[in-house]
């Protein structure tokens, strides 16, 4: 199986060979490493009142990579753009996932890919844009990291469990331990490589598609069961729709933190 090596010749078909859909979203994460090499600016872009300069210029580096290759780009920072290739699949991207933490030089923030075809999520990317690490999976094929693959075959008991948060829980929710670090993608992929065993979001219908359909394809490829706390689809393409994930290393855990997050 030839993962992402070198970069893939133009033209090649992003309708069907995952391998050159893989290679182009890692250059794509790439291309923003390259502009973030220059930044000087990291604060508030004075657009939204949530976006950062950082945000933007990673959108751009993004977009110029993608749309001559005729995907279409769902973005956080820009909205849709439909494919220009007929069947291309539609890139979700978060530019900057944790742009507060990297405007504050907090280091946890990621850039987030995910291809997604008729059947769902294809074909993602996370970088994690300070420790290096980077993930990827295809689907069917398993997820890796660094290149190497990575499979969750055991978690603790809830008891036990190290926790991933995003929000503020009315309570304990069980824990043995929590961590709040504020990059859902990364949180996300920190469950399917080991050093957490669960997620859970505490706020209501906060994150967008973006924020995490790359790290559920590599968290499902990787064993780990990521859902939405009230049943819904995960996988909409749809700039205003939130949805509140929550993530366990196995059933029995995912379960137990379903249970607890749908009593708030």
């Amino acid at each position: 199986m030839v993962w992402h090596t070198v970069r893939v010749p133009d033209p090649h078909d992003v309708k069907t060979d995952p391998a050159a859909v893989l290679s182009d979203l890692h250059d794509a994460a790439d291309a923003v490493l390259a502009v973030f090499d220059d930044l000087v600016e990291w604060g508030p872009s004075g657009g939204r009142d949530d976006q950062y300069a950082s945000d933007v210029v990673a959108d751009r580096a993004i977009h110029s990579l993608l749309d001559p290759l005729g995907y279409g780009v769902l973005s956080e920072e820009s909205g849709l753009v439909p494919p220009t290739v007929e069947g291309a699949p539609v890139v979700v991207v978060d530019p900057l996932d944790g742009s507060t933490n990297a405007s504050r030089s907090l280091p946890w923030f990621a850039t987030s890919l995910c291809a997604v075809d008729d059947d769902g999520p294809w074909v993602a990317v996370v970088v994690d844009l300070v420790g290096g690490n980077r993930y990827d999976a295809v689907r069917g094929w398993g997820a890796r990291l660094d290149g190497e693959p990575i499979h969750r075959d055991t978690a603790p008991p809830l008891d036990e469990a190290i926790i991933g948060l995003s929000g503020l829980p009315p309570r304990h929710l069980g824990w043995g331990q929590f961590r709040a670090m504020g990059a859902a993608a990364l949180d996300l992929c920190a469950v399917a490589d080991g050093r957490l065993d669960g997620y859970v979001d505490c706020s209501v219908d906060a994150h967008g598609v973006w924020d995490y359909v790359g790290a559920l394809l590599v968290c499902s490829e990787a064993g780990v069961e990521v859902t939405d706390a009230h049943g819904r689809d995960l996988c909409v393409l749809d700039p205003e729709v939130r949805r509140t994930p929550v993530a366990g290393a196995s059933p029995a855990l995912a379960d137990a933190l379903l249970e607890a997050r749908r009593t708030f």
